[in-house]
């Protein structure tokens, strides 16, 4: 055993840093968090300062017995862990659970793992920061005391299995919140005018400086400057820079990360995990844009050596975020001689590549740019056609990386323009006046919804992926794709004088990828915003971050922002508790004509439904569930009886008749007992005989295929050998038995059969059991 025990939190950090430390160092893993408060109860002593009760995970209790041993037979102790917040906690819990003394313990923090960062962290070893240790066990205590509190109220006032959380509900409220700006949002339509010219051999287009309200009104213009001339009326040229932007932090690598590479939050940080441990880039949670003397040295090198001295301009950024937590580097590279990473992960190399030449792109020289500003008048009307073109003189930072922007505008005008001067003719191919609409606010990203959240100070950069993460666990929140919509427009053009008409078609509304708030979410939203306004408040969310930052900087005991905290929330929970009402969303939409009855929309028990009958009547009310792309907001009278037509007939087979209808597990056909899927693209209020046959017979094919054998054993049960998803096994009395790989499942025998299942159970292994799928 090493003199040295080194605690870090993950294998493969542990197995990055044993290289750098030799045979004097043993170096561990934690393999994350060993504390937490307990998985049921409060676990917290709210009486007594809100003393938590950390217990170690049940998962964690034989690492935890190996680090004791380790530790005591130990010199010295040194603790890795993470430099932030959340590695101060685990450093904490480890010095305490492991019954450290503080005699033979250290805590190291580094930023990178690379061989000097490593070697001068041992050189350089502190005590535990207890008031970072404080800031993140405020966070988690007080994160405990919303959720417990809060959700079961939702449990009793709206629906089983929900939950609350202090920065989620915040983030589905700015999701709903939108979703409802979007639509009340009213559409208005105007005639944008772009003329198409040509001079000196260069074809060029200008956009009109004046847009039309009306189609007669763009109609008019036309009739206007049909017979007009047109010439250039003024050039201006306007050099201009473009300089480049700060190196990544968490939240910049992100959106960079969505947009760039089409990762999701949780899939960007997974990979920047790895490349962290790897010892490829610097630490991958930080609000700072700070770079190290060393890293802005080396990038420099990096730069005159690949791009010529020209291209380098070393420069420091400053953290906007005032709340910026530990005076952390920038998310950078480790060695910017490595362009590029070894690794069988595309993932990784595609990560990498996109923080090296961001970390690169800041430390060149501004990008150097001549905006031509064309000028194009006529004879007939005051209006002025506009054309401007963009010359790079010098390309600086955009040789290596150019940012990506979710606001561009889809529509460029920018093209190449022709050499002219003041007063010169310039000739008129055709002018387009497009009927265009307004557009409402674009449906959230993750990595938008991140911006957002930033923006408004809620979160930080360990809180981002988690956050938007469990909203969509939770089902509050669905991010998908959704088709648009057919709109159609007009265009009107002007050509050799005369003015044609063409009515086109163009899909609106589509979203890729967006976040949408479900009907529960709203539903959940609507009624913590109507009792529970302030923990929903922006500004009380950001300021109750913003106190976790003081509790950090040793400036406010956590104790007392608990309090400050607690008492108002509790007496709210307890008001709120005392209301008898449920929130369900609930909205009568009318009555049904054959009955009479009232017809409800509502969220219930198991999801978003509808109800006809009243719920007080003697009558039991009936139910139908809302199909998926259904919502409770915008549901008519017309759709929600639709939804009674299932369970419905759709035709007979083998003298048999074939019933539609859908049960827990969706969709389904029921033809002489027995129950058949409809597959997703099949509605079942549409299928007909003819597809239903085809359902029966698809389903009986793959049934065929997949028995290989059945040997029958009176009176045991008898044995299946059937062709699965993973290959060959074997079914007997509903346990499932694997056919080893030198058996013929074609050629077993009753005794093979036997003999497999005898082996398999003695190797102790815990069997799989069948357990056939219902319909309700």
């Amino acid at each position: 055993m090493a003199k040295n025990l080194l605690i870090v939190e993950s294998p493969a950090k542990a197995k990055t840093i044993e290289k750098y430390l030799g045979k004097e160092f043993t170096v561990k893993s934690s393999i994350g968090h060993i504390c937490d408060l307990p998985e049921k109860g409060l676990g917290i002593d709210i009486k007594n300062n809100f003393t938590p009760e950390y217990v170690v995970s049940t998962d964690k209790k034989k690492v935890v017995a190996e680090l004791k041993k380790l530790a005591k037979a130990a010199d010295m102790v040194w603790l890795a862990t993470d430099e932030d917040r959340e590695g101060e906690a685990i450093a904490w819990h480890l010095f305490n659970e492991l019954g450290l003394k503080e005699s033979k313990t250290k805590r190291v923090v580094y930023h990178e793992i690379t061989k000097s960062a490593i070697e001068k962290a041992i050189q350089n070893p502190r005590e535990i920061n207890k008031d970072l240790v404080d800031a993140q066990q405020a966070r988690r205590i007080l994160d405990r005391l919303v959720g417990y509190e809060l959700s079961p109220i939702l449990w009793r006032k709206i629906k089983p299995s929900l939950s609350a959380g202090r920065v989620q509900s915040v983030a589905v409220r700015i999701i709903v919140e939108r979703e409802r700006e979007i639509n009340a949002y009213g559409v208005t339509s105007f005639f944008k005018v772009v003329g198409y010219f040509s001079a000196n051999g260069v074809s060029f287009k200008a956009e009109l400086d004046k847009k039309f309200n009306t189609e007669a009104e763009a109609n008019d213009f036309l009739k206007k400057i049909s017979n007009a001339e047109f010439s250039v009326k003024s050039q201006e040229k306007k050099p201009s820079k473009r300089t480049p932007s700060a190196p990544f932090i968490t939240s910049t690598l992100q959106q960079e990360a969505s947009r760039k590479l089409g990762f999701s939050l949780l899939q960007t940080m997974r990979v920047a995990q790895i490349l962290y441990e790897k010892g490829d880039i610097t630490y991958m949670r930080t609000d700072s844009v700070n770079l190290s003397q060393v890293a802005i040295d080396a990038a420099k090198a990096e730069i005159i050596k690949l791009y010529g001295e020209k291209y380098a301009e070393t420069r420091q950024f400053k953290t906007k975020s005032a709340s910026a937590q530990e005076a952390h580097e920038a998310i950078r590279p480790t060695n910017f001689a490595n362009k590029e990473i070894d690794s069988e992960e595309s993932n990784e190399k595609r990560l990498y590549e996109l923080i090296w030449k961001r970390t690169v792109a800041s430390q060149m020289a501004d990008a150097e740019i001549e905006k031509t500003v064309l000028t194009i008048g006529n004879n007939s009307v005051e209006n002025n056609f506009i054309a401007t073109g963009e010359v790079i003189k010098f390309d600086g930072f955009l040789k290596v990386y150019i940012e990506s922007d979710d606001e561009k505008e889809e529509e460029e005008t920018e093209g190449q323009l022709p050499m002219v001067k003041v007063s010169d003719k310039v000739n008129l191919s055709h002018v387009d006046a497009v009927q265009r609409f307004t557009q409402p606010p674009s449906r959230f990203t993750e990595a938008s919804l991140v911006k957002k959240l930033e923006g408004l100070g809620i979160g930080r950069p360990s809180t981002y992926a988690p956050t938007i993460s469990t909203v969509q666990k939770r089902g509050y929140v669905v991010k998908e794709s959704r088709e648009g919509t057919e709109r159609k427009y007009n265009v009107l053009t002007l050509k050799n004088g005369a003015i044609s008409s063409v009515t086109k078609t163009e899909i609106t509304g589509a979203d890729k990828s967006k976040l949408f708030p479900t009907d529960v979410g709203i539903v959940v939203n609507d009624f913590l915003v109507s009792h529970f306004g302030e923990i929903l408040d922006f500004n009380f969310t950001a300021q109750v971050e913003e106190q976790f930052d003081i509790v950090a900087d040793g400036k406010l005991t956590w104790v007392k922002m608990l309090k400050n905290f607690y008492k108002p929330f509790h007496d709210t929970v307890e008001k709120t508790t005392a209301v008898k009402e449920r929130a369900s969303g609930e909205r009568l939409l009318g009555q049904e004509p054959a009955t009479g009855k009232n017809v409800f929309v509502k969220i219930g028990r198991y999801g978003p439904m509808v109800q006809i009958g009243d719920t007080e009547s003697e009558e039991k009310p009936r139910f139908a569930k809302l199909r998926a792309e259904q919502r409770l907001e915008s549901m008519t009278l017309e759709q929600a009886l639709e939804l009674f037509r299932l369970p419905r007939k759709a035709g007979v087979y083998e003298e048999k008749d074939m019933d539609v209808a859908i049960g827990r597990f969706g969709p389904y056909i029921r033809h002489d007992g027995k129950f058949y899927s409809l597959p997703k693209e099949d509605d079942p209020y549409t299928v007909n005989e003819t597809r239903s046959i085809e359902v029966i017979e698809d389903k009986r094919k793959k049934e065929r295929e997949k028995v290989i054998q059945i040997i029958k054993r009176d009176p045991e049960p008898e044995i299946q050998v059937l062709n699965g998803r993973y290959g060959p096994y074997i079914q007997s009395d509903k346990e499932i038995f694997k056919i080893p790989k030198d058996k013929e499942p074609a050629k077993l025998t009753l005794e093979d059969c036997v003999a497999i299942i005898a082996a398999d159970k003695a190797s102790g292994k815990k069997k799989r059991k069948f357990i056939p799928r219902k319909k309700s």
